[in-house]
Formats: structure tokens, C-alpha cells, sequence
């Protein structure tokens, strides 16, 4: 792997401990501001495109996700982000 994309994954494996400590209405808070910010973001592009590092974490996370949500959750679906 390159470092740009073990950077990312310790980074972001640093903010978990975060998101564990906060109180379950500031998660879900947070869950439906990034949504909508997802669709806004949706809408006004033709294209996404990933990094590598973005790609991993997508389908690490996508994981967690049960399969019925994942549409909801995710542009793309996981064997696309590791394509």
C-alpha cells in the first residue's frame, strides 16, 4: 500500500475512538448533516472519483452496513470501490 493510503486509515482509525465517547444524538446528528450534505453533493456532480485511500475506507466501512442500507448510504457499491 502506498503511505498516502495508510495515512488516511490511521487517521481516520484515530477518529473512531472520538465518535465512541460522543452521546447517540450528536451521532445521529452528525449521520443525517452528512446525508443530506451526500445528496447536495450528488446533485451537483456528473462524476465521483476516489482516491485509493478513499476507496478502502469506503469498503471497509460499507462492511458495517447492512446490505438493505447500503444504496442509501453509498454512491457505489463495495466490488466497485475495490475495482
Amino acid at each position: 500500500m502506498s503511505l498516502s493510503v495508510v495515512a488516511a486509515l490511521v487517521r481516520n482509525l484515530i477518529t473512531v475512538p472520538a465518535a465512541v465517547l460522543r452521546s447517540r444524538a450528536a451521532k445521529d446528528a452528525e449521520i443525517l448533516a452528512l446525508r443530506h450534505e451526500n445528496a447536495v453533493l450528488r446533485r451537483q456532480i456528473s462524476r465521483v472519483r476516489y482516491e485509493p485511500a478513499d476507496r478502502v475506507w469506503l469498503a471497509a466501512l460499507s462492511r458495517l452496513i447492512p446490505r438493505e442500507r447500503r444504496r442509501q448510504a453509498f454512491a457505489v457499491i463495495p466490488t466497485t470501490l475495490l475495482a
